[in-house]
This record gives C-alpha cells, structure tokens and sequence, in this order.
C-alpha cells in the first residue's frame, strides 16, 4: 500500500520569511511555482540534503492545513479497497497526472489530509 513521504506540505502566511527559515536548517530551494493562472498563490519545494523528501511551502489560505504526499503502488487500486469505508472522505479521486501515472487526495478519517502518488 504506502511506499514512502514524499513530502510534507505546510501552509505560510510569509512564504519568503519561511523559505528563509527553513534555508537555515539547511534545506535547499528545489523548485518554486505558482498553483493558479493569476499567480497569486505559491508552492516552493525545499529539498533535503539527503534523499528525495521535500517540504514543501504553500501560502493559500484555502489550503492552511499540513498534508503528506504518500508514493503509493497503484492510486487506483487503493482508492478501490477504501472507497466505500464511509470514514474516508475522498477530496479528489485519482486523476492521471503528467508523468504517467495517477494522483488521489483523501482525508483519512482521522483529519488528516493526504496525496496519494504513483501508478
């Protein structure tokens, strides 16, 4: 079922006072992007120093919630084995994504909010 984190995704108010912050402790900016076409709302990816984890910043404040993007087997197949498990609440059913393979975003039902990634 799940493989391995991904990320970790955290909401700011300041995007550029945590970037800052979290440069300190040593993470690295891998990537930097805005979520929607009026590029008011942004994703920074700030890279580990060992391995491929990410933490990644977000400034929407739809979005002011922690999530894990969780590398899983097959999104499909997942999402088949829990979606009639009343406690999940499935935010987005899988939906191709441009690498190939296929993204899911549920709420487990202890609150917590995850990507789910892979084939």
């Amino acid at each position: 079922m799940w493989k391995k984190v991904e990320c970790v995704a955290i909401y700011t108010e300041d995007i550029e006072k945590s970037i800052a912050f979290y440069e300190t402790m040593g993470l690295k900016k891998a990537w930097d992007t805005y979520q929607d076409e009026g590029k008011k709302w942004r994703l920074v990816g700030l890279g580990f120093p060992e391995g491929n984890t990410e933490l990644v910043l977000k400034n929407n404040p739809d979005l002011d919630m922690m999530e894990a993007e969780i590398r899983v087997e097959d999104v499909r197949a997942l999402y088949d084995s829990l979606k009639d498990n009343a406690e999940v609440k499935w935010i987005r059913p899988p939906f191709p994504n441009a690498l190939g393979g296929h993204v899911a975003v549920m709420e487990a039902p202890d609150g917590n909010v995850f990507v789910l990634i892979g084939g």
